[in-house]
């Protein structure tokens, strides 16, 4: 009789045995492979079970990799500087370096309850100084590289958490972090010159061994176009207004023009009498983030009074202010085609400004167009010279002619903006630059790194647009590195995402204060080979952390210029009826009680069974249980048979092969959850060969080994119990033998006119003359008429045709 399955004393032994002996151990022997959790911001509520779910599947491969005799290079670190640390702090009244230190304590304390082989002596902290160090380092080496610069722009600002954001930080025209309503403000900003690598960025997504709809996010963020810059004249002035275009065939059919409240000359356009409403447009457009104003469905504009002069034909050309130009995009100004374009057809419908069709189906004009004409293909028409060209040719040569024209030139355009990297709050890495009035912006000698971020009591944001650090006279006043001059320190900070662009390659070299990583290790053990995490981070987090890679191998500190060669998006783990799992919301799950009752191994398991792992799954409790019971009973089967000294018949060799076969592929594929059910499924099959005369030692060995991944604290229980002296995870990970694996005989149905009448156990390889022979045998006198047609799909079916 089997003892019972006690899961806390099993797993706490195993943990212990673990700690005194590492079954991860580099011998400079194996080759190494490097599984990496995208790390976590350390949230003073602590995991739920939605955390758990991307660390289990990392840790599952990492022992995988491991059975297949590869060196696990698995670490943990946490991205503790920026804005969610600071609320937090600034929430609990405590300064962010304390409540920080210990929100790691204890979500360090909750990750070990998974049982992840994490290499703890890898561990990094993005506010420590020695790392922080480095990610001050990159900043200089980017501005000697003259991709770091300063900016005065119209930002998205956050009056809640009073600091700029990123577009990639605007989620519905609110704040990602505390969900308000983002305005605009001018601030001088840090940036970084992210656009000159936009081609790089968008080209070498084909290399990567990415989902494919997460490239289509980078792709669409990077947003590549080619097209024209043409210059209207402005009427009366001697200036002009240059606008790109992706559409320059359709010039002709240029009605009126739009800029963006932003734009430079947008208040000098206005004349006496509409000076008043462009002003309070261009104001009210300032208090509306980018992605509310491309998402209004009710377009706005106001005329300025001032008309452009189209440059082919010497039309005059209305010029009007509306928001759904970005200053950003393009030259801040668009030609409008409304005939062509469903948007500019809308704003001149509604502000009764001439449509005109240049874009004709067989040449054929439109009477009382109603909706723009979009289709791509068509013949010119009301366009002078191009009038009977194909649009779709002439598309290709307008740029170029009107570059011979000189009215504009051919141009290459792309949506990605440069980074905003400046942030008005006090915790995070201060920005190396020295302020001074003779030399201007002077990079922090690199010899004085790490520039330490004060101490202070107060870190509140000012709300002015100064960082906190700006109040510090003695931090912030300094002398020039350069001429020795009085000088004042940079006071903003780096954003959160500094850190994090980067850290992975600090994981393997990560003591080192000489260099940010030796290169004799960087070659060793570098790139990341498999990435895991949440699709949200699919642009900001991957495409900034692609950038910096590909900064840093051109400046010779790596030789590779990606640095995830595997990607693998977890979906969420979500409370009832999808709703995202949030301490505000009260349907946090936490794992510690589950744990508890049910142990390691079993919350483990189920974590990967509620659902395919890609896919967000609701949380249900009463799961868990079930997962328990079906470890108990594999349990109950292996030690029942352990001394039983069972031969290893046909049947079990067949099951053994099979078993091995499908938890291999499921595993390889990613559908961990049909891992789980095919567990379960063959845990069934050995019980019911078990009462027939019981299983051998070598399949339950096999069926062990598979498991380990998966549930190691039982795996390396019930392999020490089968008499091993030495680790589950030192054994090899079983291959399977395709002959093996084949039926003797299958069972097909038989069938008259399609309709099934007996079945027949046949030898799948077996001869098609003595098959179709024994169906018929079988058929006996249920065959009534004359057989016109045999039928035999090879192991699958016989079909008599009779008539």
């Amino acid at each position: 009789m089997a003892e019972p399955y006690n899961h806390r004393a099993i797993e706490q032994k195993w943990r212990d045995k673990w700690e005194a002996t590492p079954i991860n151990v580099n011998d400079g022997k194996k080759p190494k492979y490097y599984c990496l959790d995208m790390f976590p911001y350390p949230s003073g509520s602590g995991l739920h079970v939605g955390h758990w779910r991307g660390y289990v599947i990392s840790d599952v491969w990492s022992r995988y990799k491991m059975l297949q005799g590869y060196y696990l290079i698995h670490p943990m670190g946490w991205d503790a500087f920026g804005l969610p640390a600071e609320n937090y702090a600034i929430k609990m009244g405590t300064h962010p370096k304390i409540t920080t230190a210990s929100n790691i304590k204890n979500i360090k304390r909750q990750i070990n309850e998974i049982a992840a082989i994490y290499d703890w002596d890898m561990e990094v902290n993005t506010t420590n100084p020695n790392f922080y160090k480095w990610t001050q380092w990159i900043f200089v080496k980017m501005f000697k590289a003259g991709l770091a610069y300063e900016k005065e722009m119209p930002i998205n600002w956050c009056p809640s958490c009073k600091t700029g954001l990123a577009n990639e930080e605007v989620v519905d025209g609110c704040c990602e972090r505390c969900g308000s309503p983002v305005t605009k403000k001018n601030l001088k900003q840090w940036m970084l010159r992210i656009t000159k690598y936009a081609d790089r960025l968008l080209n070498d997504l084909d290399k990567l061994d990415w989902p494919e709809k997460v490239k289509k996010m980078q792709t669409d963020w990077i947003g590549k176009s080619y097209g024209a810059e043409v210059d209207f004249p402005v009427e009366g002035k001697d200036e002009k207004i240059t606008v790109y275009t992706t559409r320059p065939d359709t010039l002709h059919g240029a009605t009126f023009m739009v800029l963006a409240p932003e734009h430079a000359m947008a208040k000098e356009l206005a004349t006496d009498e509409t000076r008043e409403a462009v002003e309070k447009y261009i104001f009210n457009a300032s208090m509306k983030s980018n992605v509310d104003r491309l998402q209004d469905k009710e377009k706005t504009g106001v005329f300025t009074g001032s008309y452009a002069i189209n440059p082919l034909n010497g039309a005059k050309v209305p010029i009007w202010l509306s928001d759904y130009v970005l200053a950003d995009y393009g030259t801040g100004a668009i030609m409008c085609v409304p005939a062509h374009d469903d948007r500019d057809f809308e704003f001149a419908t509604k502000f009764n400004i001439p449509i005109i069709q240049v874009i004709a189906k067989d040449g054929k004009e439109i009477e009382n167009m109603t909706e723009a004409y979009t289709e791509a293909a068509g013949t010119m028409i009301n366009s002078g010279e191009w009038n009977g060209m194909e649009s779709s040719v002439l598309k290709k040569e307008a740029p170029l002619m009107i570059e011979k024209m000189g009215i504009g030139r051919k141009t290459v355009n792309y949506k990605l903006r440069d980074w905003v990297f400046s942030r008005q709050r006090y915790w995070g890495e201060p920005i190396p630059i020295v302020h001074c009035p003779k030399c201007g912006a002077v990079p922090v000698p690199e010899e004085e790194l790490p520039l330490l971020l004060p101490e202070v009591e107060k870190y509140q944001p000012t709300g002015t647009g100064e960082s906190p650090l700006a109040d510090i006279t003695e931090w912030v006043n300094t002398t020039c590195p350069c001429c020795g001059a009085p000088a004042k320190r940079e006071t903003n900070t780096m954003p959160q995402w500094a850190g994090s662009s980067w850290y992975f390659l600090r994981y393997v070299d990560n003591k080192n204060d000489k260099e940010l990583v030796n290169r004799e290790k960087a070659d060793k053990y570098l790139p990341v080979d498999m990435y895991i995490g949440g699709v949200e981070h699919a642009v900001l987090h991957l495409l900034y952390s692609r950038f910096y890679t590909k900064f840093l191998n051109d400046i010779g500190v790596i030789d590779f210029d990606e640095p995830f060669k595997k990607l693998f998006n977890q979906g969420m783990i979500t409370g009832k009826n999808g709703i995202k799992m949030s301490k505000s919301k009260g349907n946090v799950v936490s794992p510690d009680d589950l744990v508890r009752d049910y142990g390691c191994d079993s919350l483990r398991i189920y974590e990967l069974f509620v659902g395919p792992p890609e896919l967000d799954s609701e949380w249900d409790d009463k799961g868990i249980e079930g997962v328990n019971r079906f470890l108990k009973r594999f349990w109950k089967l292996a030690l029942d048979n352990k001394d039983n000294d069972v031969k290893a018949t046909p049947e079990l060799i067949k099951v053994r092969h099979k078993l091995v076969h499908d938890i291999t592929n499921r595993l390889n594929s990613f559908s961990l959850n049909t891992v789980i059910s095919g567990f379960m499924e063959y845990n069934n099959k050995l019980m019911e060969l078990s009462k027939k005369g019981g299983v051998d030692k070598e399949t339950l060995e096999t069926y062990i080994i598979l498991l380990a991944p998966f549930a190691p604290h039982v795996s390396e229980e019930l392999w020490e119990q089968f008499g091993h002296t030495d680790s589950v995870f030192h054994a090899t990970w079983p291959e399977y033998d395709e002959e093996a694996m084949k039926d003797d005989e299958i069972e097909i149905p038989v069938q008259i006119n399609g309709k099934t009448k007996c079945t027949i156990a046949i030898n799948p390889d077996g001869d098609k003359d003595e098959i179709l022979a024994k169906a018929k045998e079988a058929l006996g006198d249920k065959v009534n008429g004359t057989i016109r047609k045999e039928i035999y799909v090879p192991g699958r079916i016989v079909n008599l045709v009779v008539k």
